[in-house]
């Protein structure tokens, strides 16, 4: 368990890190938190001859609201710096659930939100908030700048859309309406440091003075390749007033959409009720908070 030999570059400057990246090509690996790469290049499952540290770049971190317009997170933002932000737990309410949820402290203060994401597992707990929300990924790179909805970024396990060249270097969220509300949560073999067997988003908005859906978007992680968007959850539930039964059914829908497998840490069959006895779960709690929302 040791590190190869490797070049060690510091930009101070997204155009600097962008011109180092373009460069060096497949030699190089971008450390933002390191806390996945670093013990990959020890397990010698990577072995790259350079490292481009990106913490220096201040572009690429921090997060930054606009009433009306929305969140701009850099991508080398700690995932512990949304755990205690205040706008992201009073606007972005899953994210920040889901934040809490990675690793211990100490790897929240390592780990960034663009490395979980550009990591690209399945269990990553940031994706299915993010993607629930509608966040979009900007890319950049000496080409130029591009950007599109987060589920299209991540294309499968371990592989994303990112060019040669490329970097991931923020997330866009635009800004809930009014009513919105979002929760997320997540179900592993243990209570705590557990990568997940099965994660759930979910966000909703129910009609004033009402019981009725009027939008509602729910996705899950480390039940295919890619977030899985629900398309009968929704299907079931907007446009009509929620209640238990309604409920049971939207559960047993989402576990009829999920495509598990089953691996060390849980089988195909378990990862399927787990859907949707979170999708009960979750979907009750978003309601509840939808419904205090409104009044």
């Amino acid at each position: 368990m040791y590190l190869n030999d490797f070049e060690y570059y510091a930009p101070g400057s997204a155009g600097e890190a962008f011109e180092l990246y373009g460069r060096m090509g497949d030699q190089a690996k971008v450390l933002a938190g390191g806390t996945d790469l670093l013990l990959m290049m020890k397990q010698k499952l990577i072995n790259c001859r350079c490292l481009i540290d990106i913490n220096g770049v201040k572009e690429f971190q921090g997060i930054e609201y606009e009433a009306g317009k929305g969140v701009n997170i850099g991508a080398a933002t700690k995932i512990s710096e949304l755990e205690s932000s205040t706008i992201i737990k009073e606007k972005y309410h899953a994210l920040y659930q889901a934040a809490g949820e990675l690793g211990s402290a100490q790897v929240r203060a390592m780990a960034t939100v663009g490395g979980n994401n550009c990591n690209a597992s399945p269990a990553a707990e940031t994706t299915s908030p993010l993607v629930v929300l509608k966040a979009r990924a900007v890319l950049n790179s000496t080409a130029g700048e591009r950007e599109m909805p987060l589920e299209d970024f991540i294309l499968g396990n371990r592989k994303t859309a990112l060019k040669k060249g490329e970097l991931l270097v923020r997330f866009l969220i635009p800004d809930p309406a009014p009513g919105v509300v979002s929760r997320y949560a997540n179900i592993g073999l243990r209570d705590a440091m557990e990568i997940d067997a099965v994660n759930m988003a979910v966000s909703v908005e129910i009609e004033p003075g009402s019981r009725t859906v009027k939008f509602l978007r729910l996705v899950m992680g480390s039940v295919s390749p890619r977030p899985l968007i629900s398309i009968e959850v929704p299907a079931l539930l907007e446009g009509r007033e929620y209640n238990n039964d309604l409920i049971e059914k939207a559960a047993f829908a989402a576990a009829g959409e999920a495509k598990p497998i089953s691996d060390i840490r849980a089988s195909a069959e378990y990862r399927r009720e787990v859907v949707s006895v979170l999708a009960r779960r979750l979907l009750h709690e978003a309601f509840s908070a939808a419904e205090e929302v409104k009044k």
